[in-house]
């Protein structure tokens, strides 16, 4: 029974997430909301059919570490330090503000410090995908708004991070309801001793780790299977994740994030990303449904103003304080509107400390419902309070005309110092794109180079990828079908693109993504067979180039010489040819 129970949670669940996943998808809102809704469906709080919620919540453990490594693995140091100025103490301030306003109007309703601090701390760290969502839709992602968002985001991730560590020292033996039962010393001990471990779990992930790791997916990836790379990524993020609680004492949360950061700083960052984190997606899917499967609305109705205190935290509490931070870091009006406002919203981390908060015994059971009712409150009107940005400028500037010239003025000095640290000067040469360095790829490489050509190799061979690092040449280890790969490679930026392995899987699948990322782009691609000129063209290459048809020109050069045509001659048949073999070329 317990097998069908699995796959009835299971199947139950996934379908459930996927239609209200797309419901919610067309309507224009996140579908994190559609999978919280999805669990409030197959709750036992609600009729029909009932999933698991003990099979779904060991099910969503796994989501968690699968989350947990994905942040590690797209957390870059580097643009962290781009905004730290501002990031770091926003972060801080603004998550102190809200934990400090939580606790205090929930002592009010009747809570105890203890409960109140740590529900404050859930309310009061944003979403990473509700964020990067909000801000790639309205095209700021990689904008000076989207690096301090990031930023800021990350800080409270780690913050967060750091208290799913220290919950389990402190309030590991707690009294039922929440209550501390540490001293004060006790406390300190017990944040020291959880510090040490946490050091020695860094320690020992980036020395031996950074070590073992890179060379243990060097010899995976060399076997050319793509199976054994997903599955060897899989065992490194579980492995370390259990490691770390098994042996250091430590959440498994943590240790997933330092082993993204381990396999994040290799070769193979990218291609982690792409191709072994599918199975991510889904079990963090299965996350949000058991979240939601939490939530019962008996809980809720008793207690309305619980719901209303919290939305006014994180409508309210939240965007004053990152407001004020970034305009007295001195940021234009603009830029401090649309960072205060896309961190208004609750997600994946909030949900995370609160289950963890729960199973200790921290907050009550209302609490967990409280937070999913504001989560799918405040991820549906973000991107929609986000688009009224401009209006909201406009109307302080109306009423308030001197306060707006003041921000913007005293601002030009940390905008500028911000931008040119997020956004580097960038070459005046042409970008450049070769996927494939082989042969045919080298040659055309170091043409483009002799003609000053700014250019990128993307290449799935692990030694070519490392001989050209250790060379200085600018190399993107990566499957050329995967958008991200494409992504870093800058094709949104490039002139040109030459696909020129002629052994490329899914040819056309490469076309038609770099077109859809650049319209403008010029792409030539090499294919092996004639048969396959027409597909490429079809999916938009400029210039298409099949070996079965250069090898018809050689050959037919070679017989109109030996048997004695001019020079003219053999020019003529070889346009006609050309035209016959290759016909409507595009030209730019």
């Amino acid at each position: 029974m317990h097998n069908i129970d699995l796959i009835l949670t299971l199947t139950g669940g996934f379908v459930a997430a996927l239609t209200f996943g797309y419901i919610t998808q067309r309507i224009g809102i996140s579908p994190i909301i559609g999978y919280l809704l999805a669990g409030i469906v197959v709750s036992p709080h609600t009729p029909g059919f009932n999933a698991d919620p003990e099979l779904a919540e060991q099910l969503a453990e796994i989501g968690v570490i699968l989350l947990m490594f994905g942040v590690g693995l797209q957390f870059h140091f580097k643009e962290l330090l781009a905004v730290k100025r501002i990031a770091v103490p926003g972060a801080i301030v603004q998550s102190l503000t809200a934990t400090a306003l939580s606790a205090v109007i929930l002592h009010w309703l009747g809570w105890g410090w203890p409960a109140g601090i740590v529900f404050g701390l859930a309310v009061s760290v944003a979403s990473t995908v509700v964020l990067i969502r909000v801000l790639a839709d309205n095209g700021d992602l990689h904008t000076v708004t989207g690096h301090i968002s990031v930023g800021w985001l990350v800080m409270e991730d780690l913050f967060t991070i750091f208290v799913l560590v220290l919950l389990p020292a402190i309030f590991g033996a707690a009294a039922t309801g929440g209550e501390l039962a540490l001293g004060l010393g006790e406390v300190s001990k017990a944040t020291g001793w959880a510090t040490l471990k946490i050091g020695a779990l860094v320690a020992f992930t980036f020395i031996v780790g950074g070590w073992v790791i890179p060379r243990l997916l060097t010899a995976i990836a060399k076997t050319g299977s793509r199976e054994l790379f997903t599955l060897a990524v899989l065992a490194i993020a579980l492995g370390i994740a259990v490691g770390s609680a098994k042996v250091f004492g430590v959440s498994m949360a943590l240790g997933a994030f330092l082993a993204g950061m381990v396999v994040g700083r290799s070769d193979f960052s990218l291609r982690a990303a792409t191709e072994a984190l599918p199975m991510r997606d889904a079990f963090a899917v299965l996350f949000f449904v058991s979240v939601g499967m939490l939530f019962d609305w008996s809980s809720l109705l008793e207690n309305p103003l619980l719901v209303i205190a919290t939305m006014v935290v994180i409508l309210i509490g939240k965007p004053a304080a990152a407001l004020a931070i970034v305009i007295l870091m001195r940021y234009p009006l603009r830029v401090a509107l649309s960072v205060s406002i896309v961190l208004a919203q609750i997600g994946e981390f909030s949900f995370i400390l609160a289950t963890m908060s729960r199973q200790l015994n921290i907050i009550p059971e209302s609490a967990t419902n409280t937070l999913v009712a504001s989560a799918i409150l405040s991820i549906t009107l973000n991107p929609l309070t986000y688009r009224l940005i401009p209006r909201i400028e406009r109307g302080t500037e109306r009423l308030f005309p001197w306060f707006v010239r003041w921000v913007n003025r005293r601002a030009s000095g940390g905008l500028a110092g911000e931008a040119a640290a997020a956004h580097p000067v960038n070459s005046d040469k042409q970008r450049a794109i070769v996927v494939g360095y082989g042969p045919v790829g080298q040659i055309v490489a170091r043409l483009l180079r002799e003609n000053e050509f700014d250019l990128t190799i993307v290449e799935l061979n692990v030694d070519t990828v490392q001989r050209l690092k250790a060379e200085g040449v600018p190399v993107v280890y990566g499957d050329a079908t995967r958008i991200d790969t494409l992504m870093q490679a800058g094709v949104p930026d490039a002139k040109a693109l030459v696909l020129s392995a002629s052994s490329i899987k899914d040819g056309r699948e490469v076309v038609r993504q770099v077109r859809e990322l650049n319209p403008d782009i010029r792409i030539l691609a090499r294919t092996a067979y004639l048969r396959e000129l027409e597909a490429l063209r079809d999916v938009g290459a400029d210039g298409i180039f099949s070996g079965e048809g250069e090898v018809a020109l050689a050959i037919t050069e070679h017989i109109l010489r030996d048997f004695g045509a001019t020079p003219e001659q053999i020019d003529r048949e070889r346009e006609r040819v050309h035209r016959e073999l290759f016909p409507a070329q595009k030209t730019k």
